[in-house]
């Protein structure tokens, strides 16, 4: 797999505020995770249920049907639009520590700066349906700063037809846009102004490829009008000292430095009956 980038490349990245990395796994290991996010929703996966969030796609395609995202397996079927917490399933943990991973984070956060996992989430639109989701920034204003790097991974092929992610190249450059909105969905306006539609690029992938995204880009992705399923698994990586605002602790666990997590870490749970 790609260790590192070259300088051309990171400039690009620096620019723009995405990277296509190209198709970093093989046949054999693109097999073996399609299959491990199928095991989970299906429930025979050897993991913790419990402590994982899943989230039923909504019925109807907008964003504000969606079903409620609570821990624990909702029913053995492959329409779940989000399950979060992967970074405690072994299979998905290899993928987020790969050395390239690793190497961009040192050069975002620094070398010696303990790298945690704010979230590691497979995201789904199963054909002929899905979710729409607005336009945003990942950000979050309860924390003490912000996560600046996300890696979407394609389980598989992303087309314009099947929802794949939209963005607006060098708008990670504005900075936050809005700072008020808890969530990061931009208002209208914003959108009008910053997201003009002869200015967003729709991130078409094959199954197997790997994109890189500042955090502060602009982005959104629309409803799956396909009979492919659009498969994806998103890591946003931290820095580890990251600390609520709101007051409390954070325990985001680490994937990169002292004390990261290894799959002896994870117990397996026992598959749902």
């Amino acid at each position: 797999m790609l260790a590192e980038l070259t300088e051309t490349q990171w400039l690009e990245y620096v620019d723009q505020g995405y990277l296509r990395l190209g198709r970093l796994l093989d046949g054999e290991r693109l097999a073996s995770l399609q299959d491990r996010i199928n095991q989970i929703m299906l429930g025979t996966a050897d993991v913790d249920y419990d402590r994982m969030l899943m989230q039923e796609d909504s019925e109807t395609g907008e964003y504000a049907d969606a079903k409620e995202q609570s821990p624990g397996h909702k029913g053995s079927h492959l329409n779940y639009r989000k399950i979060e917490q992967l970074e405690f399933d072994r299979v998905f943990l290899e993928l987020m520590q790969e050395p390239i991973f690793e190497y961009l984070c040192n050069r975002i956060y620094g070398v010696h700066v303990p790298v945690g996992c704010f979230r590691a989430m497979f995201m789904n639109k199963p054909a002929n349906r899905g979710t729409f989701l607005p336009w945003h920034q990942d950000r979050w204003k309860y924390l003490d700063r912000d996560p600046l790097l996300t890696v979407w991974v394609a389980l598989d092929p992303a087309t314009r037809e099947n929802g794949c992610v939209q963005v607006v190249p060098g708008t990670h450059r504005y900075g936050v846009v809005n700072d008020a909105h808890t969530s990061g969905f931009m208002a209208e306006d914003q959108v009008a102004e910053m997201c003009d539609p002869s200015k967003r690029e729709y991130l078409e992938l094959e199954a197997g490829e790997v994109v890189i995204l500042h955090n502060w880009l602009m982005h959104a992705s629309d409803r799956n009008n396909s009979s492919q399923s659009r498969r994806a698994f998103s890591v946003c990586y931290l820095d580890a000292r990251t600390r609520s605002v709101q007051g409390g602790e954070m325990d985001f666990p680490t994937v990169f430095g002292p004390g990261a997590l290894t799959a002896a870490d994870l117990p397996a749970g026992a598959p749902v009956a």
